[in-house]
C-alpha cells in the first residue's frame, strides 16, 4: 500500500514538528507548512490525501484557508483541529466541507484513525 501523504498546517513550529514525526513514525508522509501563504504554496505544487489544519493562526485563519485550498483542491479531505475552537467554528467548518473537526491536543491514534477515514472516503468519492 502506498504511504498516505498529509499536509500538515500549523503555526506552532515546535506542535508540527512534533506531530509530523509522530505521523511519520505511523508510516505516513508529512509535509508541513506553518503560514497559509506556504501551505498554499505548497498545495500548489505537490498532491496530498489529506489536509490537516489549524483553525486559529495569524493572517489567514484556518476556515479561511480552509475555502481558498478547496477552491484548488474541492476532493482534499480536510480535517481541522483547534486548541481554543468552539462550537460555532466546528460548525462552520463542517458546513464549508471540512471532513472531522478535532481538539487540541490530540490523542495520536484518535488522529490516525481519522486521517485513515478521511483518506478512504476521499478513494470512494474517485471515479
Amino acid at each position: 500500500m502506498e504511504r498516505l501523504r498529509i499536509l500538515l498546517v500549523d503555526d506552532e513550529e515546535d506542535l508540527v514538528g512534533a506531530m509530523a514525526e509522530h505521523l511519520a513514525l505511523r508510516g505516513f508522509q508529512v509535509e508541513t507548512a506553518t503560514s497559509a501563504s506556504e501551505a498554499l504554496r505548497r498545495l500548489h505544487e505537490d498532491q496530498f490525501d489529506v489536509l490537516i489544519l489549524d483553525v486559529k493562526m495569524p493572517g489567514t485563519g484556518g476556515l479561511n484557508l480552509m475555502a481558498e485550498m478547496k477552491k484548488q483542491r474541492p476532493d482534499l479531505p480536510v480535517i481541522l483541529f483547534t486548541g481554543h475552537g468552539s462550537v460555532a467554528d466546528a460548525e462552520r467548518g463542517m458546513q464549508e466541507g471540512a471532513f472531522e473537526y478535532l481538539m487540541k491536543p490530540m490523542d495520536v491514534d484518535e488522529l490516525v484513525e481519522t486521517i485513515c477515514r478521511a483518506a478512504a472516503s476521499k478513494k470512494e468519492s474517485e471515479p
